[in-house]
């Protein structure tokens, strides 16, 4: 499809910036989406620079009517939606889970599972009435093992990949593809709040086999492989992009 409208939540930092100049170079109009007003229409300017159309909305995922008017002004403006990255996520209260609360749960699962669960809600409203589109859910590697110290993160990253293969299975029929993408160690500022000191981050690069961090644009890449037309035939799958780090 020419020009198709690509929707990113998270789009600020890390893994939802690098995927926004992704599909800007490929080509497409953005919608970006995030809490902080200044940064976003910092990076509005920065894309449309590059001569992309584009446009930033302020909104919290985890508020249905934010969700909602995201995704309708999103079609006001451009006309469809096209693809859809629902990247918006939280690490949490990192911690034993003697030490979790009600509030740090709330904290964790209301922006990676709530919002993503709403932004598939709004988004699939749009997308089945069109019988066409793709979204790309991020997750992580965690969403598939255990993680020591990071319980609430690693359960909300499990919920993302359920859901993610429970609503493709519910719009295959309309011609919607619904996939994630599970990161290894990417070198975000989540990366960096996960490991405190540069010796663990070191430490953990040095157990990846391909002997390194991963780059938020690693991770773009595969987000723009789902979503695009060379992927037609996939569907309700997790592709992990970590170095190798989960193969053995």
């Amino acid at each position: 499809m020419e020009k198709p409208v690509v929707l990113i939540t998270g789009a600020l930092t890390g893994i939802g910036r690098a995927t926004a100049f992704a599909f800007a170079n490929s080509g497409a109009r953005l919608a970006i989406s995030g809490r902080r007003p200044a940064e976003g229409k910092a990076l509005e300017a920065e894309l449309r620079a590059l001569g992309t159309e584009a446009a930033f909305v302020q909104a919290d995922v985890r508020r249905d009517e934010d969700v909602r008017r995201l995704v309708d002004e999103t079609v006001s403006r451009f006309g469809r939606l096209d693809v859809a990255v629902n990247n918006a996520g939280t690490e949490g209260r990192p911690g034993a889970i003697v030490e979790q609360t009600a509030e740090s749960y709330a904290e964790t699962f209301d922006t990676n599972v709530l919002g993503t669960l709403l932004s598939l809600k709004h988004e699939l409203r749009v997308m089945t009435a069109q019988q066409s589109g793709s979204i790309v859910n991020v997750s992580s590697t965690y969403g598939h093992e255990g993680a020591a110290f990071a319980s609430v993160y690693a359960g909300s990253k499990h919920a993302v990949e359920g859901i993610t293969k429970s609503a493709a299975l519910e719009v295959a029929a309309a011609g919607v593809r619904v996939n994630a993408v599970a990161p290894g160690p990417t070198d975000t500022g989540m990366l960096d709040r996960f490991t405190v000191t540069p010796e663990n981050k070191a430490a953990l690069a040095a157990a990846v086999p391909l002997a390194r961090i991963g780059k938020p644009n690693d991770i773009a890449a595969a987000v723009l492989y789902l979503a695009n037309d060379g992927a037609a035939f996939v569907t309700g799958q997790v592709l992990t992009v970590d170095g190798g780090k989960t193969a053995g």
